[in-house]
């Protein structure tokens, strides 16, 4: 796995790249800005009547509370945005580093939209269910931690496999892969809770996740190939 997001950081530069990453990002900020006014006007909403001071309160409280959700959903956001440009990011990987594949012959659209949303929409409950544990020190941010990381190698392996194999086959391909995976997980959740790092989170996922695929703990060239 070590050796996948190095070389998916090694081609950083790629202008393929670019494009998902400014599509992901600016959806994902759009959709959580929206988050933060919403718990903010809330708040204000549920405090409307009483004394100014309860209201400012509980408008801070709100703010804080959006800002809380937007830093802990930005993740899922963006990677569930930047799915819809996974191609770009794979196209132009194995154009580099796997030129001798055949044409690509994945799942359907249709297919791989239904399985984004509906694991997207998983995710993101998750991560809701998870945020409680992040008022345990320690212990249970590193639960969340754990089970993100977990949903997020899933997320990120099986949307870039499917671009290849047929829904059932990119699962069984992660199955086979599923601790690579969830380090991968890790890795990019850790990297998810850097402000700035995490923009480059879905782009570098999908890129690292390309390589995963087509290669082997025997090396470069022992992966998918037919």
């Amino acid at each position: 796995m070590p050796a996948a997001l190095l070389l998916a950081f090694g081609q950083m530069g790629d202008p393929a790249f670019l494009r998902p990453l400014i599509k992901g990002v600016l959806g994902a900020l759009l959709a959580l800005a929206a988050l933060a006014w919403g718990t903010t006007e809330l708040a204000a909403w549920l405090a409307a009547g009483r004394a100014g001071w309860v209201s400012a309160v509980a408008q801070a409280i709100g703010a804080g509370a959006g800002l809380l959700l937007a830093w802990w959903l930005f993740l899922p956001v963006s990677v569930a945005i930047a799915s819809l440009f996974v191609a770009e990011v794979a196209m132009a990987v194995e154009r580099r580093h796997y030129p001798d594949l055949p044409p690509a012959r994945g799942a359907s659209t249709a297919a791989q939209i239904r399985w984004g949303i509906r694991f997207g929409a998983i995710m993101l409950l998750v991560q809701l269910l998870l945020l409680p544990l992040l008022l345990v020190p320690v212990a249970g941010f590193t639960i969340a931690l754990v089970i993100s990381a977990w949903m997020l190698g899933i997320g990120v392996f099986e949307s870039t496999a499917q671009l290849r194999l047929g829904i059932a086959d990119a699962h069984a391909a992660r199955r086979a892969r599923r601790f690579s995976v969830w380090l991968l997980g890790v890795a990019l959740a850790l990297m998810g809770l850097v402000p700035a790092l995490n923009l480059l989170v879905p782009v570098l996922g999908t890129a690292a996740a390309v390589h995963l695929l087509h290669r082997s703990a025997g090396g470069r060239g022992n992966g998918l190939r037919g």
